[in-house]
């Protein structure tokens, strides 16, 4: 996999960025707990691919005293940072540096990851989907959301510039804002939602549900077959 984006001076801001760029943020986090809630124990052991920068981490900790965590992420800045914003639950979360081969072996009760699956390349999707199911137990949850939305032309540009336009000040300076589009296009690795539910079921996910649509960003609950 290619290095990870999230240097130290991308890490030290990242808090700030999720709310602002992804609808509904603080939302999304509470649909997933609760869907992990429906059939995860209170004692359980979830993995977290792309943990780095703590947010998602933070937000399951809260919500249930008794979840332990395992996070995977490829940057030690982000890591750190994650330590930093769920120092208060440090007893119940283990961080990996690295990618999910680097993860334990479970197996898990569950499984997340958000805003993550978009920086990793096509021909590593499918793989690293297989090895966070062959990581849980049958029937174990697993949350999913990123960016998605058509490939086909002109409804990919068209919804690159929606996505970029959402994120920024509505002052950007043009020039900024084009730049932006560029590198939503070419460092980004963006499926459409059928492309992203065919590999989930591929990868042994069943009962593969919508949960979460905001703009450009698409949410999946899934559970391992």
């Amino acid at each position: 996999m290619p290095p990870s984006p999230f240097d130290a001076q991308a890490a030290r801001h990242y808090a700030e960025g999720p709310p602002r760029q992804v609808p509904g943020f603080t939302s999304l986090h509470r649909m997933m707990n609760l869907l992990l809630a429906e059939t995860v124990p209170d004692d359980a052991h979830v993995l977290v691919l792309g943990a780095g920068g703590g947010l998602e981490l933070k937000a399951m900790a809260d919500f249930r005293p008794g979840w332990r965590f395992s996070g995977v992420d490829p940057s030690a800045d982000m890591l750190q940072l994650a330590r930093q914003i769920t120092a208060e639950h440090a007893t119940r979360i283990d961080l990996t540096e690295g990618y999910i081969d680097a993860a334990p072996e479970g197996p898990f009760a569950a499984a997340t990851s958000l805003l993550t699956f978009h920086f990793i390349p096509r021909d590593q999707r499918l793989e690293t989907l297989r090895q966070i199911r062959r990581r849980l137990k049958p029937g174990a949850p697993f949350i999913l959301a990123h960016i998605s939305f058509p490939q086909t032309e002109p409804e990919r540009s068209t919804w690159i510039a929606r996505h970029v336009a959402y994120g920024q000040a509505d002052d950007v300076d043009p020039t900024v804002a084009a730049k932006a589009r560029e590198a939503i296009g070419t460092r980004l690795t963006i499926l459409a939602p059928e492309e992203e539910e065919a590999m989930l079921s591929e990868a042994g996910f069943s009962n593969i549900s919508l949960f979460y649509a905001a703009f450009s960003f698409r949410g999946w609950v899934a559970y391992a077959e």
